[in-house]
C-alpha cells in the first residue's frame, strides 16, 4: 500500500513539474512577441537592434535572476549539490524557469519603449539590476509576503492584495520603469517639429500583428498556468483571458478607427488587466475589463504622443503601466461577489498594493537608469541615432541590399 501511495504521489509529483514547464515554455515564446511586437513598429534601421535586445535582455534577466533576483524574492539560492537541487523530480527548478520568464518580461516591455535612440550595454546593465532587485523587491512583497505587507493588508482592510497572474506585479512594474527610462532618454530625434507629431509609420505590420498574436496566445500560459500545479488550474481562469482579450480588440477597433496599430495592442491591454483578477472575475467582468483596457490604451496613447510629447513608441506605460494599473484597481471591482465574482477581495487593498507596485517601479527606476545615466549616459549620439542603432551598434542591417 505505501508502495502505491509512494507511486501515486511521484507521479502527481511529475505531472506538477511537466505543467509549470509547460507554462514556462508558453511564457518563453512570448518573448519572441514582444520581439516581433517591436520589429514591426520600429523604423528599418532599428530593426536588428530590436532582436538583439529582446534576446541579449533575456539572458542577462535569466543570471541576474538566477543569482541574486530569486534569492531577493523568496529567500532561494542554488547553491547546492544537483541531487539536492532535482529532488521531487525537479519541480522547484522548474518552478524558478517559468517565475523567471515573468521577470525576463521587465525589460522585454521596457525596450518596446525605449527604441530607437537607447545605448546597448548601458541598457542591459540597467535591465539586469532591474531583474536583480526592482522586480523582485515587490514580487516577494506580493507573492512571497516578504515584510509583511500582505498581513498587514489583510489585517486592515480584511484581505491582502490579489494580482494573480502579474497585473501590477509584472506589468504595472515593468511600464511604469519603462515610463522612467523614456522621459530619461528623451524623444527622437525628428519627432517634434513647431510643436506638432511627426509619424514615424510602423516598418513592417505583418511582424507587429505576429508579436501580437504570439503574445496573445502564450498569454494563456503566463495566466493560466499561474496556478502552478495541475489540481490549480481553473477554466475560469482560460474564459476570463479570452473574454478579456476580446473586449480590448474591439473597444480598440472601435475607439482606434480601425488602426491596426491599436487593432494589435488592443487584445494585449484586455490580457494585461486580467492578469490580477482572472481567478475570480465573472467572465462578463472580464470582457468589461479588457473593454475598458483597450479604450485606455489608445485614449492615453493617443494622449501622451500628441498632448504631452511623451516619445513611448510601442506606448508600453500605457500598455502595461496604467493597463497593469487599472487590472489591479479592476480586481477589486469585479472580483467581488456582487458583481458575480467570487469575493474575497478588498477595493482599499488592490487601490494600496496598486500605488505600492507604482512607488517601487518609479524609485528603483529612478535610481537605475537615472544612476547610470549620470554615470555613462543612455542615449546614442545624434549621429548614430541617425544613421540607426542597427549599423551603429551591430554594424549590419536587417535586410542585404543586394
Amino acid at each position: 500500500m505505501d508502495n502505491i501511495s509512494s507511486a501515486i504521489d511521484s507521479l502527481a509529483q511529475s505531472a506538477n513539474t511537466l505543467f509549470i514547464l509547460m507554462g514556462a515554455v508558453m511564457v518563453f515564446a512570448m518573448h519572441a512577441g514582444f520581439a516581433f511586437l517591436e520589429v514591426g513598429t520600429v523604423r528599418h534601421k532599428n530593426q536588428v537592434n530590436a532582436l538583439a535586445k529582446i534576446m541579449t535582455d533575456f539572458g542577462f534577466s535569466a543570471v541576474a535572476y538566477f543569482f541574486v533576483g530569486y534569492w531577493v524574492a523568496y529567500g532561494v539560492t542554488f547553491f547546492q549539490d544537483a541531487d539536492t537541487l532535482s529532488a521531487g523530480q525537479g519541480y522547484e527548478l522548474v518552478k524558478f524557469f517559468f517565475l523567471m520568464t515573468f521577470a525576463a518580461a521587465i525589460p522585454a516591455i521596457v525596450s518596446g519603449g525605449i527604441a530607437e535612440r537607447a545605448r546597448f550595454w548601458p541598457l542591459l546593465t540597467a535591465s539586469a539590476l532591474s531583474v536583480a532587485f526592482v522586480y523582485p523587491f515587490f514580487e516577494g512583497l506580493i507573492w512571497n509576503g516578504n515584510f509583511g505587507f500582505q498581513a498587514w493588508l489583510e489585517a486592515t482592510f480584511g484581505a491582502a492584495f490579489h494580482d494573480f497572474a502579474g497585473s501590477v506585479v509584472v506589468h504595472g512594474v515593468g511600464g511604469w520603469i519603462g515610463l522612467v527610462a523614456v522621459l530619461l532618454l528623451g524623444v527622437r530625434q525628428g519627432r517634434y517639429k513647431g510643436g506638432k507629431l511627426v509619424a514615424f509609420p510602423p516598418s513592417n505590420i505583418p511582424f507587429l500583428a505576429l508579436g501580437a498574436w504570439i503574445l496573445s496566445i502564450g498569454w494563456f500560459g503566463f495566466n493560466v498556468m499561474s496556478a502552478q500545479t495541475l489540481d490549480g488550474i481553473s477554466g475560469l481562469v482560460a474564459i476570463n483571458s479570452l473574454m478579456a482579450m476580446v473586449g480590448g480588440i474591439i473597444a480598440a477597433l472601435i475607439l482606434g478607427r480601425n488602426d491596426p496599430g491599436f487593432i494589435h495592442n488592443g487584445p494585449l491591454a484586455g490580457l494585461v488587466a486580467v492578469c490580477a483578477g482572472s481567478d475570480i472575475m465573472h467572465p462578463i467582468g472580464a470582457l468589461a475589463v479588457g473593454a475598458v483596457a483597450g479604450a485606455l490604451f489608445v485614449w492615453l496613447f493617443t494622449l501622451q504622443q500628441n498632448r504631452w510629447k511623451i516619445d513611448d513608441v510601442l506606448g508600453v506605460w500605457p500598455l502595461h503601466g496604467l493597463c497593469g494599473a487599472w487590472g489591479g484597481i479592476a480586481a477589486g471591482i469585479f472580483g467581488q461577489s456582487s458583481l458575480g465574482g467570487l469575493g474575497g477581495v478588498s477595493l482599499v487593498s488592490q487601490l494600496i498594493g496598486t500605488l505600492a507596485g507604482i512607488a517601487v517601479a518609479v524609485l528603483g527606476a529612478l535610481l537605475v537608469y537615472g544612476g547610470i545615466k549620470m554615470v555613462v549616459g543612455l542615449r546614442l549620439s545624434d549621429e548614430q541615432e541617425f544613421n540607426g542603432a542597427d549599423l551603429s551598434i551591430h554594424k549590419i542591417a536587417a535586410t542585404s541590399n543586394d
